[in-house]
């Protein structure tokens, strides 16, 4: 596909006309890790070269601009982008979710008052119904995420093989995890969810109590609303939905090497990371919000690894560069990366092990 070496893919021209592809401008990362960004726009981790810290072997290029499904990645790649086509909407739902304080304050405090009972039910009703999408969209990103892992870790190609020449979907994993992370941040601000959802379940249950059958009871079934409990319960659910969806896909392929899967997480936490460091790429960029989309991918591949991996992200041995992804993160303005912090504290699974340094526990403090 597109693996060559710096000097079999650049003519003496490309270099005189192509100023960022001269060594000089790397000299840190030339040649072993290199990645060029050109026009950056929201969504899209656009050029980007990157050999993760190999020992040897060619540089990859990957073009996340003009990544268009091969015929081999086709199936998998109309499946998955279904699946992505709903996310705008579904954070948009989740944006313009102002919940129901107002009213079940107000029924609550006044018991005996039938219509203001009404009233806080029939606010919470739609509102459950948003709800149970979000979850059930859980279970198809689920599936969606299961699907690309299938794809970039089958036989018989390395992690890096498969990101090389499966361009397309390696762009789509890295959308599922902008989609997840974005989603839980706006959750975890959002107390009216969990308020709301124990409402509707209370109602509920005093209405059984006294054998009154609400309509809405056909839209949430009680083994739904169980699921959806724990689902929301969560700090962070859709992360949480893909990191199981993760492990189970490497204890069920027993005969595939765990290396592949944590190795391609790695190996796009190190893309993201070089490229978040490096002013020469991060000032080309056009939109800031191109940033935020790296920081979310890195993050998200960093949780992944940890809960995927038998020793997990922190330890010494881990392929992934801790404390150069923490040291990035910490360098953006506090409002915009609080919340991946956040992510990094709370849904790892070995930031507290005795392996993790104290100095990346301190930076994280």
């Amino acid at each position: 596909m597109h693996a060559h070496t710096h000097t079999e893919r650049q003519t003496h021209k490309d270099r005189q006309t192509d100023p960022y592809s001269h060594p000089r401008h790397h000299p840190e990362l030339y040649p072993s890790s290199l990645l060029l960004f050109q026009g950056v726009t929201m969504g899209n981790v656009l050029k980007v070269l990157a050999c993760a810290e190999l020992e040897h072997g060619p540089i990859v290029f990957l073009d996340f601009e003009h990544a268009q499904p091969t015929e081999a990645e086709t199936a998998v790649w109309n499946q998955v982008s279904a699946v992505l086509e709903e996310a705008h909407g579904i954070l948009a739902e989740l944006q313009s979710y102002n919940g129901a304080g107002q009213e079940i304050r107000e029924a609550i405090q006044n018991p005996g008052d039938l219509a203001l009972q009404e009233k806080a039910w029939n606010a919470v009703c739609p509102l459950v119904a948003k709800l149970k999408r979000f979850y059930e969209f859980s279970l198809r990103l689920e599936n969606a995420l299961r699907s690309l892992l299938e794809a970039l870790t089958s036989p018989p190609y390395a992690p890096m093989q498969h990101l090389e020449r499966e361009q397309a979907l390696a762009k789509q994993f890295a959308e599922i995890l902008h989609f997840t992370l974005s989603f839980d941040e706006l959750k975890m601000t959002n107390p009216a969810i969990q308020n709301d959802f124990s409402y509707y379940r209370r109602t509920i249950s005093r209405n059984r109590l006294n054998n009154q059958q609400l309509e809405a009871e056909n839209e949430v079934n009680n083994e739904m609303a169980n699921r959806m409990s724990l689902f929301y319960a969560e700090a962070t659910p859709m992360l949480k939905t893909l990191s199981n969806a993760t492990t189970k896909f490497v204890s069920e392929n027993k005969t595939l090497p765990i290396e592949d899967t944590t190795d391609c997480l790695s190996t796009m936490a190190c893309v993201c990371r070089v490229m978040l460091e490096t002013p020469e790429y991060r000032c080309r960029f056009t939109n800031t919000d191109t940033m935020l989309f790296c920081m979310r991918v890195m993050v998200g591949v960093i949780i992944l690894y940890d809960h995927v991996h038998p020793v997990g992200a922190f330890a010494k041995t881990s392929k992934i560069d801790m404390k150069g992804c923490i040291k990035v993160l910490k360098e953006q303005p506090s409002n915009s990366v609080e919340g991946l912090l956040n992510a990094l504290r709370y849904t790892t699974r070995h930031l507290n092990d005795d392996s993790t340094s104290k100095q990346i526990r301190a930076l994280l403090q």
